[in-house]
């Protein structure tokens, strides 16, 4: 029997919330840190989809490879691309992957081989589609399907799903590094694909204190468009971890004034903007280093790879603050080591 879904199949969604539903009618699940992947076989073809639509296959040939060889022969799995660098997640590696050389995808996937971190199953072996099937049952058939299908400790694994609030936030607690947050889900809800009407997502925010070693203009203009961030390590240098942009534009003038008095090199002494990284580009190298005086409480989601994944939230500025006491130990140990969950 043919597949009966085909792509492009928009991904089931998530809305925010602020808290972790509680009831008996919800499955948790940890929100990996990589790229949403609806993965399809029929047959010998195999087919990676990104959220957006897009074919990833050919960005991740070791992938198609492990689902190429599973006892199964048809299937749509939903599921999260991610890439492991020792004991942790890599970003930087996923994106690495989006080359449009085949030779260095192959190098790329030869050095790091990616995981397909399955949660849900939308077309089973027999060609059913389970799309009107409720969470529950759907959890079932995928957890048959994953014994049957998946080598202990292989490229594919099984996403842990529980229904009890005590596990859920001792995962929460986790945030930060591997873990982009927590998924909660309508356990007799069917799959609504493209929809955000049965799935939530708990993100935890956290705040730190950093220097401002520098800024870039906004394209354009000679107003400030952000503010780079830095904190020292144990040696006494400054690293780049991130930027922030959330000011009113009713502050960017007085900004401007404030920032450009103190311009001065070489702002950052360790890891810099432009500087020896594999993503900089001629962009990243058009900032303005600025004497390390000014302390800033910013908010932030995620951080990984020594650096904030997004840009932050302005909490507060804090002139109560000596900039050297802005330490990299106020995020380090947000570098996420939960590859144990799996």
């Amino acid at each position: 029997m043919p597949l009966p879904l085909k792509t492009p199949l928009p991904p089931m969604e998530a809305r925010s919330v602020d808290e972790i539903p509680i009831g008996d009618d919800w499955q948790y699940e940890p929100k990996w840190d990589g790229f949403r992947c609806l993965a399809f076989r029929e047959g010998k073809d195999v087919f990676l989809q990104s959220k957006a639509g897009q074919p990833l296959a050919r960005y991740f040939p070791d992938v198609v490879a492990q689902l190429q060889v599973l006892k199964a022969k048809r299937f749509v799995l939903d599921g999260e691309l991610v890439i492991p660098v020792g004991r942790a997640l890599s970003f930087d590696e996923l994106q690495l992957r989006l080359h449009p050389a085949a030779s260095r995808v192959q190098k790329l996937a030869a050095e790091h081989p990616a995981l397909l971190i399955v949660f849900d199953l939308l077309a089973d072996q027999d060609g059913r589609s389970l799309l009107a099937s409720p969470l529950r049952e759907r959890r079932k058939k995928l957890e048959a399907f994953a014994r049957e299908n998946f080598k202990a400790k292989g490229r594919l694994r099984l996403s842990p799903a529980t229904t009890k609030l005590t596990i859920a936030k001792k995962w929460f607690e986790k945030v930060g590094g591997d873990l982009d947050g927590i998924m909660a889900k309508q356990i007799d809800a069917p799959y609504a694909a493209g929809e955000r009407s049965a799935m939530v997502k708990v993100k935890q925010i956290r705040s730190a204190d950093c220097v401002v070693g520098g800024f870039r203009y906004a394209t354009g203009s000679r107003m400030i468009g952000s503010l780079l961030l830095g904190l020292y390590d144990d040696d006494g240098l400054l690293h780049h971890v991130g930027f922030t942009s959330a000011f009113k534009a009713s502050d960017r003038p007085a900004l401007t004034k404030k920032f450009e008095a103190l311009k001065k090199k070489p702002g950052f002494t360790g890891n810099a903007p432009g500087g020896p990284s594999r993503w900089s580009t001629e962009r990243s190298a058009e900032w303005e280093p600025v004497e390390p005086k000014t302390v800033v409480e910013v908010a932030y989601d995620h951080f990984t790879g020594g650096r904030f994944r997004h840009g932050t939230k302005i909490v507060r500025w804090r002139p109560d603050k000596s900039p050297r006491q802005c330490l990299m130990d106020q995020v380090a140990h947000r570098e996420g080591r939960s590859l144990a969950l799996l």
